[in-house]
């Protein structure tokens, strides 16, 4: 498994969101991925999985360049994400929402098969108790977790988590937890976009900091937390102590 970000530059208009940005994952391995507001998070999950392509530079997936392929395509071949905002389909069962992105990825596959592997992942989640529930009727909380769910039917290689505590009760947060260690343990690897410091110094061994659009640290957790550059970009003068 190999997924790589090349000279990456993303500029919208006059505005550099983006700027030169190199990464490489190779290994099954939590990624934590944090920065200020408006540092370039989104934008370059965004980049990685399609919906928005580079002005400059290329994405590589298991030595295949990605970014001229839209979304779909790149999720097929082994890349899924979830999204800061939730995007359940409100008019349709929990089961539905399940089913959707299996069929999708494989049309061939048989119903039954897709059900037992869907109730298998709610269980899982100890949501199945709302398998018949409408999208429409979830809690914020909830439509994370189906969010989650939902990834899981793909079994993606890499998975990319934005704001996966945003919102979500603490009960919910554990298994939230229990998720990212499961899909840990089967060999992935996770990025992990979360202003929640406490997950992320808790789930992360890597951890990778953006400002301006650029990458400012790369490495373990302890350290980098430490780093002068990023205590002022990031953390504040202030949190030193906190973290």
């Amino acid at each position: 498994m190999k997924l790589e970000i090349k000279n990456i530059t993303k500029n919208f208009g006059g505005m550099q969101a983006l700027n030169n940005v190199e990464l490489t994952i190779d290994k099954s391995e939590i990624i934590g991925l944090i920065g200020p507001n408006g540092a370039g998070k989104t934008t370059l999950t965004n980049v990685i999985d399609g919906v928005y392509k580079p002005s400059e530079g290329e994405v590589w997936l298991n030595d295949e360049r990605i970014d001229h392929l839209p979304p779909y395509k790149i999720a097929r071949r082994g890349l899924g994400r979830t999204f800061q905002v939730t995007r359940a389909f409100r008019r349709m069962t929990v089961m539905e929402n399940m089913m959707v992105p299996a069929m999708a990825i494989n049309p061939g596959a048989k119903r039954q098969n897709v059900i037992n592997k869907a109730q298998g992942i709610l269980e899982f989640l100890t949501f199945e108790h709302l398998a018949n529930e409408y999208g429409r009727g979830l809690s914020g909380g909830q439509q994370k977790l189906l969010e989650l769910a939902r990834l899981l039917m793909l079994d993606p290689d890499f998975v990319i988590l934005d704001e996966p505590f945003a919102g979500v009760h603490p009960t919910l947060q554990e298994t939230i937890y229990g998720y990212i260690d499961k899909v840990r343990q089967e060999g992935k690897a996770i990025i992990l976009i979360s202003h929640d410091m406490d997950s992320i110094f808790t789930l992360s061994e890597r951890l990778v900091v953006l400002d301006f659009g650029a990458i400012i640290a790369d490495g373990n957790p302890q350290n980098v937390k430490q780093d002068p550059v990023v205590i002022k970009a990031y953390l504040g003068e202030d949190e030193e102590e906190d973290y």
